[in-house]
């Protein structure tokens, strides 16, 4: 199925703006986010002429980057793969699945020096420090124009589902006039809400929940969708341009990985070591986590040590919360029962490792990086994010209770320096005393306040 994704709009800026002769355009991402798909549509749009490569499927192509950086040599060297023509001004060349051809990544240099070819790529483990093992000349730095390419969040789930504009602006318009809105509308939001947080938005996944509506076919889906990132775990290129796997690496972080939904499920989220097993330490972990996280599969939010900006400067590094980076992917790794439960509104136990998740994938697809602030047990904090130019505190709570924690570094802002609370929860919205309450279907818009996240 065909999705609309908010990232086009940034390829087609990066076109319009003439950066495209300046600069090639780079979509990084988690693998089988829709990197592909949106490069192919983009390209289908905007150029006569498409050649398209994939590195991971074409092996033998990539012997046409082998010699010297000539373009002339190159494009020669390309069409003896494929038959279709290079016409100057009027075509793109697509490097699919580039970190499996770093060689090719090198060249972009010169393609972007050369002026006659713009250059679209693409890459699933860019990030990974040491996926590349002393392999190919260098990155093209300044040469590539880099945008992170995210699952799809609530608003394009929602959009996904067909739902209608009318819907949308009237659920904008009470948001933004903090007016009540109609009760079927709401009902259908937190439908909607409940569907976003166990289907998530990887691609895949949501047209198979769209087709059928079956979410056992959705499950099934995003297991295998974890089944092949572990696979990934620990993969590098050697010195020949072949893919390895460092075992030892794997098994770190496999271990890291499979428990993520237990570290959530406590009371107190921070990430556990010792959870790992018996004597483990965070030295031999920290590189497992770094994999994780560069590879997109999971955020972390860190403790900050003050509240006070800028916020990454104030960070603990060694005092962090481990999210995933889709809420339907975390669903998935629960129990069987888990997404029933979710969708009946009987969340149990469960509920907070569950609200919390569903907040962190909408600050990180939103861009935004995750904090939190924790003391003591009596005064933490879920989330910490910029509203207006300073810190602000952000709660999610299942119900539209007394925020203590919340309250207590409000009315002490000779200490903390804030002024401000975000909590989103289950219930109307409202404004009051510093503090914004908003409904966990409108949580999406916080984005477009003036000057907000």
């Amino acid at each position: 199925m065909d999705f609309e994704r908010k990232i086009f709009a940034q390829m087609q800026q990066w076109k319009d703006s003439g950066m495209n002769r300046k600069k090639a355009l780079l979509i990084k991402g988690l693998r089988q986010v829709g990197k592909t798909y949106i490069v192919k549509e983009f390209a289908k749009r905007n150029y006569e002429n498409v050649v398209y490569i994939d590195f991971r499927a074409e092996r033998s192509i990539r012997s046409a980057f082998a010699d010297d950086f000539d373009i002339d040599t190159i494009i020669l060297g390309i069409s003896a793969h494929k038959n279709v023509p290079f016409v100057p001004g009027k075509t793109v060349i697509i490097f699919d699945e580039v970190q499996d051809c770093v060689d090719a990544r090198s060249s972009v240099k010169y393609f972007v020096e050369d002026g006659r070819y713009d250059i679209i790529e693409t890459g699933s483990l860019l990030g990974i420090s040491g996926y590349n093992r002393n392999v190919g000349r260098g990155i093209p730095v300044g040469f590539e124009h880099i945008l992170t390419m995210v699952p799809m969040d609530f608003e394009e789930f929602l959009w996904a589902k067909g739902v209608d504009d009318a819907i949308l602006s009237a659920v904008r318009q009470s948001f933004e006039g903090r007016k009540k809105i109609n009760g079927a509308i709401e009902s259908a939001m937190i439908r909607h809400l409940r569907e976003y947080i166990c289907v998530g938005g990887m691609p895949e996944a949501v047209s198979t929940f769209l087709q059928n509506r079956n979410y056992n076919d959705v499950l099934a889906i995003q297991r295998n969708m974890l089944a092949q990132h572990r696979d990934d775990f620990g993969k590098y290129i050697d010195k020949d341009g072949n893919v390895q796997t460092d075992l030892k690496l794997k098994l770190l972080i496999s271990t890291v990985f499979d428990s993520i939904p237990a570290q959530l499920a406590k009371e107190y989220k921070k990430f556990q070591y010792s959870s790992l097993g018996q004597n483990a330490r965070s030295d031999r972990y920290r590189g497992a986590i770094q994999w994780l996280v560069e590879a997109g599969l999971v955020t972390p939010s860190h403790n900050l040590k003050l509240l006070a900006t800028p916020l990454e400067g104030n960070k603990d590094p060694d005092a962090f919360k481990m999210f995933m980076s889709d809420s339907g992917l975390f669903v998935s790794m629960l129990d069987d029962g888990a997404a029933g439960s979710i969708l009946d509104g009987n969340l149990g136990i469960s509920k907070g490792a569950i609200y919390e998740q569903m907040a962190a994938d909408f600050l990180h697809k939103m861009g935004r990086p995750l904090y939190y602030y924790r003391r003591d047990k009596d005064l933490a904090i879920d989330f910490i994010t910029m509203y207006e130019g300073r810190p602000a505190l952000l709660e999610v709570k299942s119900k539209d209770g007394r925020a203590k924690a919340a309250r207590t570094i409000l009315d002490r802002k000779e200490v903390y320096g804030v002024d401000r609370c975000i909590k989103v929860t289950e219930s109307k919205l409202g404004e009051s005393d510093n503090v914004l309450t908003v409904p966990q279907y409108m949580m999406y818009l916080l984005k477009d306040l003036r000057g907000s996240l």
